[in-house]
């Protein structure tokens, strides 16, 4: 079996996997019964209040739930700050300018977090920013924005939070019922929850999807429409064709995730993988991407060997066939290898992890020790 070390979609259990090889009729009242229980979880799990906030699924990739978010809460024309360090910010910016946003980029290094002081100047500079958009994981490198000071400052201007937690929620500490100023966060059922990829999900409060209705400007992507929807069909009713073994899948994946113990839990597991292959890469040779005091736990970063034998595809071919994949691309300016912490992996497995790159790096005749 394949060692998945991608920050999503991520290693999963046998129980999540074994839960989709049904085939299942979405409106079916028993499905729909099923589907109706997971949607408080989903809140509780966003650390929101059942009836004061909904979990809102959409079928789809985090993109599309982000940009769902951006339409349903930023008016046509309306203006966005987004906090730029990363380059999932760069694809939310791309996102909310396609969608007929205005937004006003506030640039910082992707290897550190955001300075909160910053993010104050720059809403005090822009009044007309109605939202802030926050990347709270950075996969692209590896940082993670403090969103609960980011929130505070956009709370204390009176401006609206979107909250983009696809790739650390679960794990990285979010509690929207703690946060007044947040209209929506927004994550995926294949990261940190450990799902099966096909599921966008938002949790919101009411009274905003209430006074956001009909400025998508896009019927799949509004998510009043969705809430709307569950208020008319009940809880268990999809708009539109759902990926519904994923639907069921996530069901199971937030089983485990409880009997785990929840987010505190599931963070300290990532923590403990982090330590381990952060450490690991640095006796290996390698250079990491982020000072240790801004590396998250999602993904560890590190740059590729300046050596003349190194080869980046033949490294990752080399380590898929010792059971090993990790991602085959970069998003940061320099070239890196980006290592997932997240997934139904622990210490064991990023050890043997790096045993697989130690011994490939010998086969290539890479030497790192030498050459970093």
């Amino acid at each position: 079996p394949m060692l998945l070390l991608i920050p999503g979609p991520v290693q999963t259990r046998p129980e999540v996997r074994a839960a989709a090889a049904a085939d299942i009729a979405p409106w079916d009242d028993e499905f729909r019964a099923e589907y109706a229980a997971m949607r408080p979880r989903i809140v509780r799990i966003a650390g929101g209040m059942e009836g004061e906030h909904a979990a809102l699924p959409l079928p789809g990739c985090g993109h599309m739930v982000v940009e769902a978010a951006v339409r349903t809460f930023v008016p046509a024309g309306g203006r966005l700050l987004v906090v730029r360090n990363g380059s999932y910010a760069d694809r939310l910016i791309r996102l909310a300018t396609e969608a007929g946003r205005a937004v006003v980029p506030l640039d910082g290094a992707d290897t550190e977090p955001m300075a909160p002081e910053r993010l104050a100047a720059a809403l005090a500079a822009n009044p007309d920013c109605t939202h802030v958009a926050v990347v709270v994981s950075e996969t692209g490198s590896g940082i993670v924005n403090d969103i609960a000071a980011l929130g505070a400052v956009t709370r204390a201007a009176g401006r609206r939070l979107i909250c983009d937690a696809v790739s650390g929620f679960g794990a990285i500490p979010f509690r929207i019922a703690d946060h007044p100023e947040c209209d929506v966060v927004v994550f995926t059922s294949n990261k940190c929850l450990e799902g099966l990829p096909g599921l966008g999900i938002a949790v919101a409060p009411v009274r905003r999807l209430e006074a956001c209705r009909g400025q998508a400007g896009s019927w799949v992507m509004d998510l009043a429409d969705v809430y709307d929807h569950a208020l008319k069909n009940g809880w268990g009713s999809f708009r539109f064709t759902p990926a519904v073994q994923a639907l069921r899948a996530f069901g199971v994946a937030m089983d485990l995730y409880d009997a785990e113990g929840g987010q505190p839990a599931r963070l300290a597991r990532y923590a403990r993988n982090r330590d381990v292959l952060y450490d690991g890469l640095v006796a290996l040779g390698f250079t990491p991407y982020l000072e240790r005091r801004h590396q998250g736990p999602i993904i560890v970063n590190v740059h590729q060997p300046r050596d003349a034998a190194w080869d980046f595809r033949a490294f990752i071919e080399r380590l898929k066939a010792r059971g090993v994949l990790v991602s085959n691309f970069w998003n940061t300016a320099e070239p890196t290898i980006r290592i997932a912490c997240i997934g139904a992996v622990g210490e064991d497995d990023i050890r043997f992890a790096l045993a697989a790159i130690e011994a490939v790096l010998a086969e290539m005749g890479v030497g790192l020790r030498r050459a970093a």
